[in-house]
């Protein structure tokens, strides 16, 4: 997963066009549209550096959780004043509940395994209010992963040069890929890789943890870009 990259997260992927004030725009007109509770209490599970919650405590009081401490303390300084918990999404347990929950980002794909799948939206939903929206952006579904496409992402400022290449493969119904970085300051060049395994799972397989929690399920096609959301009411 992230690690020596993590100081460099938010430049590659502004430089890659990603929206994170208009996305959060977008989820709030989605959350007006379906929550049924009253409050405005929203958790942003896999957080990362805080991105969506800086514009989200706009309409909501947000609290935010990532597995990385690397990732929240730079969340931390974007969000002062904002709770911030450490934490799997697969099993962490806040001891209360919230009219939003969200998991953005495609982060939902490192849980890897369908059974994992099922068991993460299970937690998620213990910490939704009756009411409240349990909101996922799902990883690539199997159809629309290409294994062996090349990417690219350049970050070209005066000070700092970063190349970010990626290639992929897909080991049945995982998708495997690894980044390759090349960074240049004025101290020097650097070089380092990482890997990243995310699970492959189909519409229906998504369908189908939810409807193992009970949850009543639909799919917002055009979603925050191209990959949709899957927005789940809590009515139990």
């Amino acid at each position: 997963m992230f690690t020596d990259s993590i100081k460099y997260y938010d430049l590659i992927y502004s430089a890659m066009g990603k929206d994170y004030q208009q996305e959060s725009r977008r989820l709030h007109q989605l959350i007006r549209q379906y929550k049924r509770s009253k409050g405005k209490r929203l958790l942003d599970v896999a957080c990362g550096t805080g991105s969506h919650l800086k514009y989200l405590q706009k309409y909501y009081q947000v609290e935010g959780l990532d597995l990385s401490s690397k990732f929240l303390r730079l969340a931390r300084q974007k969000l002062p004043g904002i709770t911030l918990h450490q934490g799997n999404m697969t099993d962490f347990e806040l001891r209360k509940t919230f009219d939003i929950v969200s998991c953005l980002f495609s982060s939902i794909g490192y849980v890897r395994t369908f059974t994992r799948l099922v068991q993460t939206v299970k937690n998620l939903k213990r910490h939704l209010n009756p009411g409240g929206l349990l909101i996922i952006e799902p990883w690539l579904f199997p159809e629309n992963f290409e294994a062996g496409k090349p990417y690219a992402a350049i970050v070209d400022q005066p000070d700092l040069k970063i190349a970010r290449l990626n290639t992929s493969k897909r080991r049945r119904n995982l998708s495997i890929i690894e980044f390759h970085y090349l960074i240049t300051t004025s101290e020097g060049v650097k070089y380092f890789t990482e890997k990243h395994t995310l699970g492959l799972f189909r519409h229906e397989q998504y369908l189908e943890a939810f409807h193992a929690s009970k949850l009543q399920t639909v799919f917002e096609s055009a979603g925050l870009k191209e990959r949709g959301l899957f927005i789940a009411v809590n009515s139990v």
